[in-house]
């Protein structure tokens, strides 16, 4: 009897040997696989866009702020580099009364000449093929630090795009005088972004790209 009890207990020893080998042979990659993300590979260092295309820089010049959140809005669109145009002597909210005929921008519009001065200039500007200068519309037109950037920069063999915010002016007559005052750059179709969406700002880049 003691003998059958030991022949038994050895077959169930060996039974449960056999089971924990077979569990054993499941591959350590199948779990580990299961506690990590379908590419386990370190990501590569995001592509340049001006690697697969034109390389794009958005300059602006932005008085209160609006010109400012279209201008980001229109780098995250193309891929291309913000660069903000700032006056030597910021704007303050007098110099900005319109209806003051003696404000500082109602001075400055009123004098053709008037050229404000700005604080710095765009970096490695000669490498950018595509240049979208944005602003706001002010007396039907562009500021005339837009006229000191423009001067202030070779645009020679790039595309350039205006593009503007406006409480109710269109961009025409800026892109009209723009024209007339630098006939030597390649001047695109002008634009008011005013309340554009990304899928709009991204179909209008695109036809600039071709």
């Amino acid at each position: 009897m003691t003998k059958r009890l030991t022949i038994i207990l050895l077959a169930m020893l060996a039974l449960a040997s056999i089971a924990c080998a077979q569990q054993s042979q499941t591959p350590a990659s199948s779990a580990s696989k299961a506690d990590k993300p379908a590419d386990s590979q370190q990501p590569s260092e995001p592509s340049q866009k001006s690697e697969s295309g034109p390389k794009v820089l958005v300059a602006y010049f932005s008085a209160t702020g609006v010109t400012e959140g279209v201008a980001k809005q229109l780098a995250e669109a193309t891929g291309g580099t913000l660069h903000k145009i700032q006056p030597e002597k910021p704007y303050t909210d007098a110099d900005l009364d319109w209806h003051n005929k003696q404000s500082r921008s109602s001075v400055e519009m009123a004098d053709k000449n008037s050229r404000p001065a700005i604080a710095g200039q765009p970096q490695n500007l000669a490498e950018y093929d595509i240049v979208y200068v944005g602003f706001p519309i002010w007396w039907y037109t562009a500021p005339t630090i837009i006229n000191t950037f423009i001067e202030s920069n070779d645009l020679k063999g790039k595309k350039v795009i205006p593009f503007a915010t406006s409480g109710g002016s269109t961009i025409d007559k800026a892109c009209e005088d723009l024209k007339a005052s630098y006939p030597e750059v390649n001047w695109q179709t002008g634009k008011l972004l005013n309340g554009s969406t990304p899928d709009e700002l991204k179909n209008w880049t695109e036809s600039h790209k071709q």
